[in-house]
């Protein structure tokens, strides 16, 4: 394998938009590492991607447990030296059935079951990923996050998501303002609504519409924004 090409990782990419990220990523000619907590499911849809003639490797990733991504960041360290592309796609909606819809019956343990994924999950994988990236001076971080996050329209409904998609957002901004300086930048985006297993069947939008900005984000020039909030590669409020 080239070690000339970008190197990306893709979080949570077994399905979904994060499959697809890593497909569009591939087919950008970067050499792509998908992550999955499932050994068998991310072997499974490397192997699909690599039969389109991609460059993509799987390596197993729980966001949730920290020797799972510390494992995983030495292994890069060790195997490759170095990470040019993050993208924390990994999420769950947990309070997407009855239980916790409203934030008087929000239930505890479903807001910081899903804080972990969604919030620190991503914060822990940065964190020990971003040495990768600080080796060359070049990264670019992309936080998948939600217009269900977004302050400026908020409404009522599924807490645990909405709070850990707002609280991502915070991630993305101190993260942008303590790499100002460097050539890493860090954004989120929100990929719309979009046809996958959290979305469900009557989401207007295909994986491949939702992936197109985070791939953009991803392969943003030098001269390219660190600290927004994108969709359909616009600045939206956050």
């Amino acid at each position: 394998m080239s070690t000339e090409k970008k190197i990306a990782l893709v979080t949570g990419a077994n399905r979904g938009i994060g499959f697809e990220i890593c497909r569009q990523l591939g087919r950008k000619g970067l050499r792509v590492i998908l992550t999955a907590r499932k050994v068998d499911a991310g072997a499974k849809a490397a192997g699909l991607l690599e039969s389109e003639g991609l460059e993509v490797e799987f390596r197993q990733l729980d966001v949730t447990d920290v020797k799972s991504i510390d494992a995983c960041a030495k292994s890069i360290d060790r195997d490759i030296g170095r990470l040019d592309v993050l993208v924390n796609n990994a999420g769950i909606m947990l309070d997407s059935s009855k239980r916790g819809e409203s934030i008087f019956q929000a239930d505890a343990d479903l807001v910081r079951d899903t804080f972990d994924v969604n919030t620190l999950g991503p914060l822990m994988v940065t964190k020990s990923l971003l040495p990768l990236m600080r080796r060359n001076d070049y990264g670019r971080i992309v936080n998948v996050s939600s217009g269900m996050g977004q302050l400026s329209e908020m409404d009522g409904g599924y807490p645990g998501y909405r709070i850990s998609k707002t609280a991502l957002n915070a991630v993305t901004v101190i993260l942008a303002r303590e790499l100002e300086g460097t050539n890493i930048k860090a954004n989120s985006v929100c990929p719309g609504w979009v046809r996958t297993d959290m979305g469900g069947d009557k989401a207007p939008r295909m994986p491949e519409q939702g992936a197109d900005t985070i791939v953009w984000l991803a392969t943003l020039p030098e001269d390219g924004p660190s600290g927004g909030f994108f969709r359909d590669r616009r600045r939206i409020d956050w």
